[in-house]
């Protein structure tokens, strides 16, 4: 019985109460006024009990035949609805046993073989059941449309309690695939902005014969035009080295498929020179963004970040993310040096305008963090600033020059803690960050928030943790090391900057450290830079001795690379499984320690780091090491790359490792 109807019979029922009540006083007054009214009072008030109820019983059966009706007429339309629904319905068992079908299910899947989906969707149903999850509401596609499939679920009622609870699973299908077809329509339209830079066009200009140039421009502009036509896409040349690309979302993924070919097509083209350079592409798309303008935007930061990384690849910023492609060549040498030059004078007005220096290097510092920060040290000094080094954190390599450092007493006052730094710096410090970009990988990162002046000095390929605001950035990827880039700074000052002889012995040391004693990712720059600050009087044979390991470390080295195992055919995997502080540097040791074996392209060394796993990975040059380690959220060179992974155990971390260097084999076709 409704509510609605309850509420009338109780408003009959105190109504009539009511009435009888007065009834009642009228004919006791009447009583006793006269008393020949008691007995004819009495017959009368009785019957007009009776004839209350029987009334009362009337309107009640009437109420409840009505109700009964009601209630029929109500299933009934439900079940009609419920047979007749438009929508395609179906009611199973958990374990997918079908109850009921539709008609419109029935028509709907006729020939399609839909049970491997109902017993999915009836599994993923049992899940949230005993999770108590919530109702199924999710999209998934069948033979070729999108629906929307809408799941309940209700608790079966049965007479034995002591068995599980039982529930039949009711399933919707709605049709959603003209929905999904015109937003895959809509999202296919859209702009994607891209900018297109030829990496090395000064370089190329410069050396090719004069009455070559017209030709070669044409080439590479006939190759940029076409594969624009291709994509239904419009290029517009904006300088002679870039160029604007706009075109339609609907082609971005074919490109990926395709893994931008158009990089290794400009690569073909013969520039004619004596060494044959190859030309090479760094391209930056966007699609994120309300406007066009704010996509090429977010375009122009990529593009950034692209250089960053050394050129020659393709970077792509959709769904908050930045997605890379390429980017498997060797970084080309810049041969001018204007660039250093103008940095180093930017750098000595920006010190100059600063209460004080601070200068920062990585976590774990090494003697290239260490060697670049006393030359910029050195600069500010010479400019009359305080300056200060942060050094909170070092490893192994770096405690023989450390002993070295902190004999003079000079550079005892220097080298500060996390709260000395903090407390010295304000919003008018100049912080210099040196041999990282990376703000999660700095020594103090909260000291990039207590000042809007920063100074980034690098090398390694940009990724995408990278400090954004910097107010002026050194970033070059080709170089060997951050010493190398401080070196010039220091050598093109418009002030006359004279090194320490320490200083200088650091600096070469950190180009030492990071070229392998000048084996890997040199280049006539390096070699220069290493002539200069061989002018200081450098003592080889005291930087020699700061690389020496004792005989404890040596052996430790020595069972890493007799244990390690070969993948591949070239590859060699290790692993240091014992927990050490300086993990990482064991690693990094015994990764190059295998690269002197002979086949081996490539290798691996993993540590335990404390409750992380550190991977120090090697390269000859042949495979870079980077890109594999970057899926991993690590970074660095072609032939130097580390990362660190947490929650993990050794095992795990090597399975990883070795599925992200069969990705790399499949991707590039090794």
């Amino acid at each position: 019985m409704s509510s609605y109807n309850i509420k009338t019979l109780q408003k009959i029922e105190s109504k009539t109460k009511i009435y009888l009540i007065i009834i009642a006083i009228v004919l006791i007054v009447l009583c006793i006024n006269n008393t020949d009214y008691i007995i004819p009072s009495c017959v009368i008030y009785i019957g007009i009990i009776f004839y209350t109820i029987w009334d009362y019983n009337k309107r009640k059966g009437e109420i409840s035949s009505y109700i009964n009706e009601l209630t029929f007429t109500v299933d009934s339309a439900a079940k009609n609805t419920l047979i007749n629904s438009p929508f395609p319905l179906i009611i199973l068992e958990t374990n997918g046993n079908v109850v009921w079908r539709s008609s419109s299910f029935n028509k709907e899947f006729a020939n399609i073989g839909i049970n491997a989906y109902i017993d999915e969707l009836a599994k993923e149903i049992e899940v949230g059941i005993n999770n108590n999850g919530k109702n199924m509401d999710k999209q998934l596609k069948i033979n070729n449309k999108m629906y929307h499939i809408i799941g309940d679920y209700v608790r079966i009622k049965k007479k034995d309690r002591r068995k599980e609870p039982q529930y039949l699973i009711i399933l919707y299908f709605i049709d959603m695939t003209r929905e999904f077809n015109l937003e895959t329509e809509y999202n296919n339209s859209k702009m994607c902005m891209g900018i297109i830079m030829i990496d090395n066009y000064e370089e190329i200009i410069q050396r090719i014969p004069e009455e070559s140039k017209p030709q070669i421009i044409a080439e590479i502009d006939k190759l940029l035009y076409e594969w624009a036509t291709e994509t239904g896409g419009l290029m517009i040349k904006r300088d002679r080295d870039t160029f604007i690309y706009v075109f339609e979302q609907q082609y971005l993924e074919k490109m990926e498929e395709e893994k931008f070919s158009i990089l290794d097509k400009a690569k073909e083209i013969n520039t004619e020179t004596d060494e044959n350079i190859p030309i090479t592409l760094t391209i930056a798309i966007s699609n994120e963004g309300n406007s066009n303008y704010e996509k090429f935007e977010t375009a122009h930061t990529a593009i950034d970040i692209a250089l960053g990384r050394g050129g020659d690849q393709v970077v792509i910023r959709k769904n908050g993310k930045y997605y890379f492609f390429g980017g498997t060549t060797q970084e080309l040498e810049k041969r001018t040096k204007v660039k250093a030059r103008v940095i180093s004078h930017a750098l000595e007005e920006l010190i100059q305008k600063a209460d004080n220096v601070v200068i920062m290097g990585h976590i774990n510092g090494d003697i290239d963090s260490l060697g670049s920060s006393l030359g910029i040290y050195r600069l500010a000094k010479t400019l009359e600033k305080d300056a200060y080094i942060v050094n909170n954190t070092y490893g192994l390599t770096l405690a023989n020059f450390i002993n070295t450092l902190t004999e003079k007493e000079e550079y005892k006052s220097i080298i500060i803690d996390k709260n000395t730094a903090l407390a010295l710096t304000n919003e008018n410090t100049l912080l210099v960050v040196v041999d990282t970009h990376k703000k999660s990988y700095v020594e103090v990162a909260e000291l990039l928030d207590q000042t809007e002046k920063i100074v980034i000095i690098d090398h390694h390929r940009k990724s995408e943790d990278f400090i954004e605001n910097a107010i002026l950035t050194f970033h070059e990827a080709y170089a060997s090391s951050a010493s190398e880039l401080v070196t010039e700074i220091v050598e093109y000052a418009s002030k006359g900057v004279t090194l320490e002889q320490l200083e200088a012995e650091s600096l070469y040391a950190g180009i030492m450290m990071d070229t392998k004693n000048f084996t890997f990712k040199t280049g006539v720059r390096t070699f220069e830079a290493a002539a200069y600050l061989r002018k200081y009087g450098i003592d080889i044979i005291k930087v020699k001795k700061w690389f020496q390991s004792d005989l404890e470390s040596y052996n430790v080295i020595a069972d890493i690379v007799k244990n390690a195992e070969i993948i591949n055919g070239s590859i060699g995997i290790s692993l240091y499984n014992e927990k050490d502080k300086n993990a990482n540097l064991i690693c990094a040791k015994a990764a190059d320690e295998l690269l002197t074996i002979s086949d081996i392209t490539a290798s691996f060394v993993l540590g335990k780091m404390g409750e992380k796993i550190c991977i120090s990975g090697r390269s000859i040059g042949d495979i870079n090491v980077q890109v594999i380690l970057e899926k991993l959220g690590g970074g660095g060179h072609i032939t130097l790359a580390g990362a660190q992974l947490e929650g993990v155990t050794m095992e795990e971390a090597k399975d990883e490792l070795i599925i992200r260097i069969n990705e790399y084999f499949t991707e590039n076709g090794v």
